[in-house]
């Protein structure tokens, strides 16, 4: 049984890593329009997209983006997110830093986390936004799928840093995965079995995450880790309560799965379950409050379309202007395939959307 859940699991990451990476990552070629370098903030390299100056302006506005792919896979050096990068610098007139953040299985959590934490940090310096002439009032940091989840987790952790001399302005997460507290929520049931990302794949990218055991994967899936005799889990529970989260369009007719019994040892064994440096939707209501303005991208087929609805309600409710932009017929993932041979128009148009809102409000 395990073996064949291996099999699917490889066979599933190779097709995957074939799509959102070249073999080879691509090296920092500048064009005529768009200045790439890459260079290392506090110890984590990073590529650095710059458009030419203008005679008209003096400071630029700016994003920190943090790249998805299960904090496993992809690269801010491989092409899809090289192109998205590049593309955003030129339509923003923007300078844009794309953290090459260490992945699983060289580290585990938290060091991704860490990673960029430390690469924004640095550039946050006054000095180093006056060396790449960016405006401190008008910076973003974004992400999307894992890098949605370090993009929230760090603006959760600058929000708290009082000696910080600038913050963000604005967080702009696309189809964020923000939590491993429930498996069972409505969109996790619609689209388990929804190719680019399975519910299995999901888990066991969890898993991977957090240096658990592919044994505890059907634990997870059933909630056994969140059940109502896990003390640890009580407090949080109402932090994801989905019924009261989404709206009737994204809840259906799907049941909450809450188990009455489960096992506090897979808490103790995987604290970083109930982490919200891991886990940014568990966060409290003050931490809520103090977040930017905050745009939400998220995709009907997709399990984790109400992990970033679910946040954006929060967020709302804790007074903090929101934009979810929700994409009927889009999938997990589109946003950066917009180059052939997977140029697909719903990856066009996420991005598009993106960059609007982006452009709008930064």
């Amino acid at each position: 049984c395990h073996l064949i859940h291996y099999l699917r699991l490889s066979h599933h990451l190779i097709v995957l890593n074939y799509l959102i990476c070249t073999f080879d990552k691509l090296k920092s070629v500048s064009s005529e329009d768009v200045k790439i370098t890459d260079a290392v903030f506090d110890g984590v390299e990073v590529r650095v997209f710059e458009p030419p100056a203008k005679a008209d302006e003096s400071l630029k506005r700016s994003v920190v983006y943090i790249h998805g792919g299960g904090w496993a896979l992809a690269s801010a050096r491989t092409s899809l997110y090289n192109n998205l990068c590049r593309i955003m610098a030129e339509s923003l007139n923007a300078v844009v830093v794309s953290v090459e953040y260490r992945l699983v299985p060289e580290v585990c959590f938290p060091e991704q986390y860490h990673d960029a934490l430390r690469a924004t940090k640095h550039f946050l310096q006054p000095d180093v936004l006056a060396e790449y002439s960016v405006d401190p009032s008008r910076i973003a940091i974004s992400g999307d799928s894992a890098g949605g989840n370090l993009a929230a987790a760090v603006c959760q952790q600058l929000s708290k840093d009082e000696d910080l001399p600038v913050r963000p302005k604005l967080q702009a997460l696309i189809y964020p995965v923000l939590q491993a507290f429930d498996f069972n929520t409505p969109s996790y049931q619609q689209n388990m079995n929804m190719p680019v990302l399975p519910r299995y794949v999901m888990i066991n990218y969890w898993i991977d995450y957090i240096n658990g055991n592919y044994e505890l994967a059907h634990e997870l899936l059933v909630n056994n880790h969140t059940a109502l005799n896990v003390g640890r889990a009580l407090s949080f529970r109402a932090r994801l309560n989905w019924t009261s989260l989404l709206p009737p369009s994204f809840k259906k007719n799907y049941k909450p799965v809450v188990q009455s019994t489960g096992s506090e040892a897979i808490v103790e064994r995987l604290p970083a379950l109930l982490d919200v440096r891991a886990v940014p939707l568990l966060a409290d209501d003050a931490t809520l409050a103090r977040q930017p303005r905050t745009y939400v991208l998220t995709c009907e087929n997709d399990v984790l379309r109400d992990d970033g609805a679910m946040y954006a309600a929060r967020l709302e409710r804790a007074g903090v202007p929101v934009t979810l932009d929700h994409f009927l017929d889009c999938f997990h993932g589109c946003m950066i395939f917009t180059v052939w041979p997977t140029d697909f128009s719903a990856g066009v148009q996420t991005r598009n959307s993106y960059i609007k809102w982006l452009d709008e409000n930064l």
